[in-house]
This record gives C-alpha cells, sequence and structure tokens, in this order.
C-alpha cells in the first residue's frame, strides 16, 4: 500500500497547514479534539521567496517554529515536519500547504470567440486560482503581429488553448495554435523549461495542434472545455492546470521542490483553495454562498449558485498597492458618498497617494479609517459588478423564446447571481478581517453587495480558508471534515443576519413592520420606516423567530406585501433590518446624504463618537 493510499483510510487526528503569502507565510496547527476539529494555534513569518534568501522553505519552517514554541509540540526534526504523529507532543497526521508567493499563477487564455470559447477558457482559469492576464480572441479585433507582441511581452508562466466545439471546424483553433508558436513565449520564471501550454479545444483538431505547439512548448491536451453549445466542462481544463501549476511554476520557483517533497497532495494556489472550502460549505449546506477576499493588490470574488463555482479577480482593485486604481475607475465622488462629513477634494487625494506608496500603514485616526472605508466599499462594489458580469449563463445557446422575448436582450448569458436566493455572505481580508468594530464589516458588505431578502453575514478571523481549502480537497473522509469543521466554528466569525426588503419608498413612509421573539421569552415589536436601518442584538449560537410584514410594494422573499416568518441566526452584531431600499441610493444632496450616513452610523453603533464632529 503506497502513501496515497495510506492516507485515503488514515484518521486523521492532527493537521499543519501553510499559506506562503507574497509577503506572509502563515501556519496553523489544527487537532481532533473529542468528535471535533479545531485550530489550536497560528504563527506566522517573512515569505523568503526572494533574494536575499531565495527558498520559500525558509519562511514555511520559521512560520513552524512559532507554532511548535506556541503549542508546546515538537514539529520538526532539523528541516523536517515530522509526519505521521508520534504521541499527542510529538509530529502531525498530515501537513499541507498553498501558495501565492512570486505573484501567484498568471495566466493567458484563448478562445475562437471571445463572448463563447474566451470567456468559458477565463472561467476555467479562474476557478484554477489563477489571475488571467488577457484573452487572446480570433474575433478581438487586433491584429496577429500585435496578438504575438502581447503574448511575448506578458511573460505569462502558463497558457490555455482552448476553441470550437467537439466536432466542428478546426480552422479557427489552429490559427490560434500557430500565433503562440510565433510568438515563441518565454517562461517568466526562468527560461530553462518549455512554456506549459494546455490545450482544451476541438478534440478534431489535437493533432494539428500538435503539430504546431508539440515541440516548441510542453503541451498537454485534455477535454474540451465547451463540448458543445450548451455544455461547459470545465474541471478537466482547471485540473491540468493545477498539476502544471506544480509540475513547472512551482517546480523552478525557488525551494518548491523541496517544500513539495513535504506534503503528499499537490500545493494549491492560494486563491484555488479559498475557492475550494467556499465550494465545499456550499455543497455541504446546500446553500447559495458569494464570498470575497479585499487584498492589497487585488480583489477576488467567490460565488456558488446553482451549484455552478465562479471566481473572478480584479487585479487593479486593491486597498494598498492598488488604491490610487480603485479611485481612479470608482471617482472621487462615489467614494466620498460614503463619508460623513465635508473633506477637501485635494486632501482625499493626498491620503489615497500616500496609502499608495505606504502600502503596509494602517489608519492612525477615525478620519482616516472612515475614508479607508470607503474606498474599501467602493473596491467591493466594482469587484462584485465584475463577478457578476462573468458569472453568466452559457451565451451563444439558442433557446426557445415567446414572442415578447424578441424585445428583450438575449436570455443566454445572464448573470448567475440572484442577491435574494443568496445564503450566506463571506468577506475576508485586511478591511474586513481586521476593521476594529465588527459592525463595520457588516456594513461595509451590505453598502457594497446590496443583499436581498433574507442573508447571513460572516466573516474570515484570520485569514485561514486557503489552509482550509486545500485540506478539503484532501482525499481522505476526517480530512474534509476537519476542514469544514474549522471553517465553521474557528474560521468563519458569524456577524448575524440582514433582512433587506426589496422594493423603494417614500423617505419615512411604511417599509416593514417586525416581530422578533427573543431567546427567554421577551419580543420586540417595531415598525421600520423606509430610509432607517436598526439591529437588535443577538448573540451567536442564539435564534430568534422573527415574523417580518412587509408593505404593499415591498418583497423579503416571500412576494410583494406577503409576511416572511423565520428563525434567524444572532453573531456579533445581531439581527439587522435595512430598510434603505433595493436598489438602494444614498441621497443627492451633499447635507442630507451626510444626516442619513450619520443617522445610520448611530443606529449601527458604527464609531464611537458622532462623525459629523471629525470635519
Amino acid at each position: 500500500m503506497n502513501a496515497v493510499d495510506d492516507l485515503k483510510t488514515m484518521k486523521i487526528r492532527s493537521v499543519l497547514a501553510t499559506d506562503c503569502g507574497s509577503t506572509t507565510t502563515k501556519a496553523i496547527l489544527i487537532e481532533l479534539r473529542g468528535d471535533e476539529y479545531r485550530l489550536v494555534v497560528r504563527g506566522e513569518a517573512p515569505t523568503t521567496v526572494e533574494a536575499p534568501f531565495e527558498d520559500v522553505t525558509r519562511g514555511v519552517l520559521n512560520a513552524v517554529m512559532e507554532v511548535e514554541e506556541l503549542a508546546g509540540r515538537k514539529l520538526l526534526d532539523g528541516e523536517r515536519i515530522i509526519t505521521p504523529q508520534g504521541s499527542e507532543k510529538e509530529g502531525v497526521d498530515i501537513y499541507v500547504s498553498t501558495s501565492s508567493a512570486g505573484g501567484g499563477l498568471q495566466m493567458m487564455v484563448t478562445g475562437v470567440v471571445k463572448s463563447m470559447t474566451g470567456e468559458s477558457a477565463e472561467r476555467a482559469a479562474l476557478g484554477a486560482g489563477a489571475i488571467v492576464m488577457d484573452i487572446i480572441a480570433s474575433n478581438d479585433g487586433r491584429l496577429p503581429h500585435e496578438k504575438i507582441r502581447r503574448i511575448r511581452d506578458l511573460r505569462p508562466d502558463m497558457i490555455l488553448l482552448s476553441g470550437g466545439i467537439d466536432g466542428g471546424t478546426t480552422t479557427h483553433v489552429v490559427e490560434l495554435a500557430e500565433i503562440v508558436a510565433a510568438a515563441d513565449p518565454r517562461a517568466r520564471l526562468g527560461t530553462g523549461y518549455q512554456m506549459p501550454v494546455i490545450y482544451a479545444g476541438n478534440k478534431e483538431a489535437r493533432e494539428l495542434i500538435e503539430e504546431r505547439l508539440g515541440e516548441k512548448t510542453a503541451l498537454t491536451a485534455t477535454e474540451n472545455i465547451r463540448p458543445t453549445m450548451e455544455r461547459e466542462n470545465l474541471m478537466p481544463a482547471r485540473q491540468a492546470i493545477h498539476d502544471l501549476f506544480m509540475e513547472h511554476v512551482m517546480a523552478h520557483a525557488p525551494g518548491y521542490k523541496n517544500l513539495m517533497s513535504w506534503t503528499p497532495i499537490p500545493v494549491m494556489p492560494t486563491p484555488g483553495a479559498v475557492g475550494s472550502i467556499i465550494h465545499t460549505i456550499a455543497r455541504r449546506e446546500e446553500i447559495q454562498v458569494i464570498g470575497v477576499d479585499i487584498g492589497g493588490a487585488t480583489t477576488d470574488v467567490f460565488s456558488v449558485f446553482q451549484e455552478v463555482f465562479n471566481r473572478t479577480v480584479s487585479a487593479n482593485l486593491g486597498m494598498s498597492y492598488s488604491v490610487s486604481n480603485v479611485l481612479a475607475e470608482a471617482g472621487l465622488k462615489n467614494v466620498m458618498r460614503w463619508v460623513p462629513f465635508g473633506m477637501d477634494e485635494a486632501e482625499v487625494r493626498n491620503r489615497v497617494k500616500n496609502k499608495m506608496i505606504r502600502p503596509t500603514t494602517i489608519p492612525h485616526s477615525l478620519q482616516e479609517l472612515i475614508i479607508e472605508q470607503g474606498l474599501a466599499r467602493e473596491a467591493l462594489r466594482l469587484a462584485f459588478e465584475q463577478h457578476k458580469a462573468l458569472a453568466v449563463g452559457l451565451k451563444g445557446v439558442q433557446q426557445e423564446r415567446t414572442i415578447s422575448d424578441t424585445f428583450e436582450q438575449s436570455a443566454s448569458g445572464e448573470t448567475l447571481i440572484n442577491l435574494m436566493e443568496l445564503n450566506l455572505l463571506v468577506g475576508s481580508g485586511g478591511a474586513l478581517s481586521h476593521a476594529p468594530r465588527r459592525v463595520q464589516a457588516a456594513m461595509m458588505m451590505l453598502d457594497a453587495f446590496v443583499p436581498e431578502g433574507v442573508t447571513e453575514l460572516a466573516v474570515d478571523s484570520i485569514f485561514m480558508m486557503p489552509q482550509l481549502g486545500v485540506l478539503a480537497e484532501v482525499d481522505n473522509e476526517s480530512g474534509k471534515k476537519a476542514a469544514t469543521d474549522v471553517f465553521v466554528k474557528d474560521c468563519m466569525i458569524r456577524l448575524g443576519t440582514a433582512v433587506a426588503p426589496v422594493g423603494t419608498g417614500k423617505e419615512g413612509g411604511r417599509c416593514m413592520k417586525v416581530r422578533v421573539e427573543l431567546p427567554g421569552g421577551s419580543v420586540e415589536e417595531f415598525e421600520l420606516p423606509f430610509g432607517a436601518i436598526r439591529k437588535v442584538p443577538l448573540e451567536v449560537g442564539e435564534r430568534a423567530e422573527v415574523l417580518v410584514e412587509p408593505a404593499g410594494s415591498f418583497n423579503v422573499g416571500a412576494g410583494k406585501g406577503k409576511a416572511l416568518r423565520r428563525t434567524l441566526k444572532g453573531g456579533v452584531v445581531g439581527l439587522i433590518f435595512d430598510a434603505r431600499g433595493r436598489p438602494f441610493n444614498l441621497p443627492e444632496d451633499a447635507q442630507r446624504r451626510i444626516e442619513k450616513l450619520c443617522e445610520w452610523a448611530q443606529a449601527m453603533e458604527l464609531y464611537p463618537k458622532d462623525p459629523r464632529t471629525l470635519a
């Protein structure tokens, strides 16, 4: 029996997991306590993939040493992680890791038609944890020499070549292969190996693709990502991306061969691992989930709707290195609409530029915090808009239509995101996970994502979703249980549940009547007018019976004007009743807008003092 077979049947008692980020390597220790798995300790150290160390294992060992010290458990024998577990104070049963060090996985994808096979290829790459640098398509309007120059200039880690349905024409996809061959691309991490290319297009063209790319690139063929117009088949391409990421990209990054020898399963790209845990939770709970990770340079959005997983990377929207891009893309007016006091435009721009050139700084005053959280709202909103545009049904599919459809846009290609069906919204990244007050994270997500009906809100406590995601991929039932146990009990901090009726009305007019039956028998009843927001304390683990009776033009999930009775879960914020309207619009008048922002801040206890005093 080999090590992989042993792993399948092993009863896992302890797990050591690391995530090698671009700046920090994080390590966590998980143990079986009774019949459930819990997080024991967490350690971190600077990532060491660049000079002067140029060996990623240095940072891993340093982070593991911190875990050793905090847990009082011997995990290292020299420079080797002790596996399997010997005693309660020595070793672990399994070690797993993820990585985005060295800039993560950067890919280019191709497709015959940009809005069809091009987008399918993009979804396959994004779902595997890649940053998609560009889409080369036969109909993208660029001349062949421009496409060749683009491939040479970008120097991706890998190219996904797709196009055509099985049995269809081969001409266009072969032309794309000839463009890749003419570009003769050099890999980003060194010139000593060939560029990995995955062919996932029309199976009839495989031999022709082999003739053009077989000698010039490290070519791998897999199943067509779009075998018919009506069907997408992304998993084989995603698996091939993972395998080649390990075999080519990671193998040539400093110290990764050593790291790979320590773990029985492949090192996953960090975003792919985050997507894995969100997908796992959605399947286990049978719910619709949106997750977001707002970082310094990028904002990743993940969703699972109708069992379809989607991920997008907004590579220019982040809170440190890319913060100027957020201001440029959103516009100063949109950022300032979240700030409940007047402020000079030049001063705001200067603060944003200072953050960009000093990316590791954190807000030192309440005024700076409010501006930064306004920027975070816009980064989240813009990233979510991009996600909705990509998380769509298949385009180019012929559908049966009625005469009324003739006057509407095509039903194909509509977004899969239905906010009324959304059950859980999970946020992570510094702006959300480390907000001084948890209610601030809840309000940022409400304002940016504008969920409808009844939605549970949560944040990742210390960003351990990547480690749990790779653990969820282990072919072992106790490993999957460990990932979900720790995600639910230690990783995810439940903020509470939001109730937001869909509809708009007159300021101060009727919106909803609420009755909350709290644990212990007490009851709260109130009417919430349109334009108001209110929270009701309900602790983590507690539940309340809630009856919401919306006014005639409002819908909380049961239909317009129809009452909804639900058992709602509490959290560190509690229950939030949001009667600000869907769609949500802030007042145009500056003075009125500031008054409303301050009113909502007071109702939600967002800040320690009235923000108007900060002007």
